[in-house]
């Protein structure tokens, strides 16, 4: 009886630790399902952050753009883009940075008027953030609408391998049943090409991008002799004959670089040949799914080097904003094309009401315009999807007549404290490729100088007969008086990113209503590396800040 009763217990236990066995078999494995199912989740981007503490990790990771295309990036949190930070209008915000990454790098803010020292500008604002160290950025997001963030460190390479976001400030007077933010950027995707330029990343690799040099030898096989202008087919000169127009006091003397007429030389920027949508592309692009009767708020933020000719099929919108500032009554359009040239935001509403599925897409010729499309799929709609037509060649939407008129904050013939002529070109010097403002290269360009309170007028004119120049100015927005001469004619339009384009000339105004030292510079950052820089400077302020020189600071 006892030997039975010994053979049983033994039996027994045998039994317990098989099924335990198997237990913990099972538990590894789906530990390993939900680690492998966390780490996919983990390269989907972006995630939404809510506010108003948020944390931004800037890592090295892996991140697939489309089937077959894996590429190294650089991120906030472990995806390109990093998280879209939601926060209340209102809420004071604080967003540490904490570098993990073997660079310095830093975050600004575009497009939002924060305080100076919270710009995010290495060597002119504060330091860059060394790896290992963090920072805080502070600030009240008093302006709703649509921003992002992007490392302004040597950001030429840091963003073209990842590191930016979107920031959205909301209104919550402002309600929609679908809010989707499309962050449009391009890719190198040549592993050789890469590597060249994540060598050059490191701080043991870097040249001195603020010394005027060209610093186009960042991305090696950037030929600049060609004529590609990417997707928006826009780099053509408007005819406009620009001799005779008016040069300023500024437009003298000192030049980094000989001029040359800007019909000599365009940037050949084919070497983009994978577009993205939120880092993807192609058929990898969520779906922005609605209902039937839905009202749709689509944010769209140009985080790339080219301007997109973006057009959403099937439906009547309306562009409500343009970087992040409303537009007045703005009339409903259909089968035209919103131009987004790189830092610009457009936000369209349209009401859904036409089941089906219909393709948001990028119209031009390039070898990526085709991966830049996402698909409005209705909930339960059985139809068929529709055929895109990105080669298909059709009218932008005129910003310069759009809207209502109503009250504009400057007019074109009141007095201005400040006037400034801002003449835009490229030409070459003993390192290669410049671009100039009045002929000058920062840090040697002539900057801006308002006191607090004046109001500023600045002629953009674009001397450059074969370069698009989207101008970005930090920390302010500023109206739109004129095109080539004409006043704008619809609703006021307030901006801090202006895309000028060969030929063409805009009158901007705006209230030095921020003291600092701001940054005044072309949002093709290949441009702004290469001398396309100048600054806002208030002579009645007096910063603190004192830069570094072990900091490796590259404000461009």
């Amino acid at each position: 009886m006892k030997k039975f009763l010994f053979v049983a217990l033994v039996i027994f236990t045998l039994l317990i630790i098989t099924a335990c066995s198997a237990t913990t078999e099972n538990s590894n494995k789906t530990a390993n399902k939900q680690a492998a199912s966390s780490e996919s989740a983990a390269s989907e981007s972006p995630k939404i952050l809510r506010g108003p503490n948020v944390t931004l990790v800037a890592e090295k990771g892996t991140q697939k753009l489309s089937n077959g295309v894996t590429v190294p990036v650089w991120t906030f949190n472990g995806s390109a883009p990093g998280p879209e930070i939601h926060v209340q209008k209102g809420q004071k915000v604080r967003v540490t940075l904490k570098n993990e990454l073997s660079a310095p790098v830093s975050i600004h803010w575009h497009g939002y008027p924060v305080p100076n020292k919270m710009d995010g500008i290495p060597g002119v604002t504060q330091n860059a953030v060394a790896p290992g160290k963090s920072f805080t950025y502070e600030f009240v997001a008093d302006k709703a609408g649509t921003y992002w963030y992007h490392s302004h460190q040597d950001s030429v390479n840091q963003v073209d391998r990842g590191l930016y976001g979107a920031f959205i400030v909301e209104d919550p007077k402002e309600k929609y049943d679908k809010d989707y933010t499309l962050m449009l950027d391009e890719w190198v995707t040549d592993k050789n090409q890469i590597n060249s330029q994540i060598k050059a990343m490191t701080p043991a690799g870097q040249s001195n991008k603020n010394n005027g040099d060209s610093g186009m030898g960042s991305m090696p096989g950037m030929d600049m002799g060609g004529s590609d202008q990417g997707s928006s087919n826009s780099g053509g000169s408007s005819g406009m004959n620009m001799d005779n127009m008016d040069n300023s006091s500024s437009d003298s003397g000192n030049s980094n670089g000989m001029n040359m007429p800007g019909n000599m030389m365009a940037d050949n920027m084919s070497m983009y040949d994978l577009y993205t949508i939120n880092g993807k592309s192609g058929s990898l692009v969520k779906p922005l799914t609605v209902n039937k009767g839905d009202n749709v708020r689509l944010r769209f933020i140009n985080a790339g080097y080219l301007p997109h000719n973006i057009h959403i099929h099937g439906h009547n919108i309306k562009v409500i904003a343009t970087d992040g500032q409303p537009i007045n009554n703005p009339q409903a359009v259909k089968n035209q094309v919103i131009s987004i040239a790189p830092g610009e935001r457009y936000d369209v509403a349209f009401t859904a009401d036409n089941p089906g599925k219909w393709y948001i897409e990028d119209h031009g010729t390039a070898k990526g315009t085709n991966g830049m499309k996402a698909l409005i799929d209705y909930e339960g709609s059985k139809a068929t999807t529709d055929q895109p037509n990105a080669s298909t060649q059709l009218p932008a939407i005129n910003f310069a007549d759009y809207g209502s008129k109503t009250k504009p904050e400057f007019t074109l013939n009141q007095k201005y404290d400040v006037t400034y002529t801002m003449n835009l070109n490229a030409g070459m010097n003993n390192n290669g490729m410049i671009y100039t403002i009045n002929g000058k290269t920062f840090p040697n360009t002539d900057p801006i100088k308002v006191k607090t309170g004046d109001r500023v007028k600045v002629k953009l004119v674009n001397r450059d007969h074969m370069n698009n120049h989207p101008m970005h100015l930090h920390g302010h927005f500023f109206q739109v008086l004129s095109k080539n001469g004409k006043p704008v004619n619809g609703s006021p339009i307030y901006k801090d990113t202006l895309n000028v384009k060969p030929g063409e000339t805009y009158e901007v105004a705006f209230l030095a209503d921020n003291p600092g030292n701001w940054l005044f510079h072309c949002h093709d950052l290949h441009h702004a590396n290469a001398g396309m820089i100048t600054e806002v400077q208030y002579t009645d302020f007096h910063s603190s800040y004192v830069p570094s020189s072990s900091s490796n600071n590259k404000p461009e």
